[in-house]
């Protein structure tokens, strides 16, 4: 029996943090000897948010070097660029068709952006996000796609569109399913809920143990546990949430030095920098393996993008031939 599909994909942001890795990247490598999986560099989605294209490339590369880092195998999965495969915009256009404005419109993502942005300044791209996202989904009839619980409301959409194409014209594509993430999202070092370059909260995966050491030295903490021997809330500390994923082993010491006062936030934050630079060394060692060999790098994509566009042609063959369009 051939492998179900999963389709799975980053927007390139440049060098990644521990919470793409605890978000994604671990899970997808678990995956990859599951399913049979297609990772997209999702370059056109940058567009939906910013005009700006100067460092997409460079994004990409330092993008598909943490991945490679992480222990994504190009042989399993291959991994290349949506702007590099033509059928991504061909799929988008005709899949355009199949929805109206008002279903995205409801789409929860884009309900709460219009309480913060008028409606009538959404451009028509951002709009259409899902669309393109199901395209980029249904191109390599991906069966599941790894995704958090703000992403559900798009695969529905997929899945709705799926369902259109299928009764409409004779069935191409599976409808596609949401596949949860285990962990949940890690907070900002800064307490903030999302972890982003560009509030300055993350630890990269490419930081050295100094690196980590300094970052988390800023990481709040109980803002009630001032100084040691003040008893603790683990429940409510940054910090403890991360020791609930990379130093599980000590979770019960941890959490009753806290409470008890015996346990300094300052010794708790180096202990969970440790561990979290423990599990960052083998990242770190191929990254700059593969830093050092960009023409491997280079390939590495160029195979990858000559392997989906083989399936890409594929699959739109067989949607012009089913809308006789052929």
């Amino acid at each position: 029996m051939s492998k179900k599909i999963i389709l799975s994909g980053m927007r390139p942001t440049g060098k990644l943090h521990i919470g793409h890795y605890v978000g994604a990247l671990e899970n997808w490598v678990k995956l990859q000897d599951q399913y049979q999986n297609f990772h997209l560099i999702a370059d056109y989605h940058v567009l939906t948010t910013s005009l700006n294209t100067d460092d997409i490339y460079d994004n990409s590369i330092d993008m598909l070097i943490d991945w490679l880092a992480a222990g994504l195998d190009p042989v399993k999965s291959p991994m290349f660029r949506q702007s590099q495969i033509k059928e991504h915009t061909e799929l988008h256009l005709i899949l355009s068709m199949l929805i109206t404005v008002n279903r995205l419109e409801r789409n929860p993502t884009v309900k709460e952006q219009a309480r913060d942005l008028h409606i009538d300044n959404i451009i028509y791209g951002h709009l259409g996000y899902p669309v393109l996202q199901t395209a980029d989904i249904l191109l390599y009839k991906g069966d599941a796609v790894p995704v958090g619980e703000d992403q559900v409301p798009h695969i529905e959409i997929s899945r709705e569109i799926a369902r259109r194409f299928n009764n409409q014209y004779g069935t191409v594509f599976p409808e596609p399913s949401p596949m949860l993430t285990n962990f949940a999202r890690l907070p900002g070092l800064d307490g903030n809920s999302k972890m982003s370059k560009s509030l300055g909260n993350t630890i990269l995966l490419s930081d050295d143990p100094g690196t980590v050491k300094a970052k988390m030295k800023k990481a709040v903490t109980d803002p009630q546990k001032v100084r040691r021997g003040d008893p603790g809330r683990p429940e409510i500390c940054l910090v403890f949430s991360y020791h609930k994923k990379f130093n599980e082993s000590e979770l019960p010491e941890i959490e009753s030095g806290c409470r008890s006062g015996v346990l300094g936030c300052f010794d708790c934050k180096m202990n969970c920098a440790s561990k979290i630079s423990q599990l960052l060394e083998p990242v770190r060692e191929k990254r700059q393996y593969y830093e050092t060999r960009p023409d491997e790098v280079k390939q590495i994509l160029k195979d990858g993008e000559d392997r989906a566009r083989k399936t890409a042609i594929a699959t739109m063959s067989e949607v012009r031939e089913k809308m006789k369009l052929g």
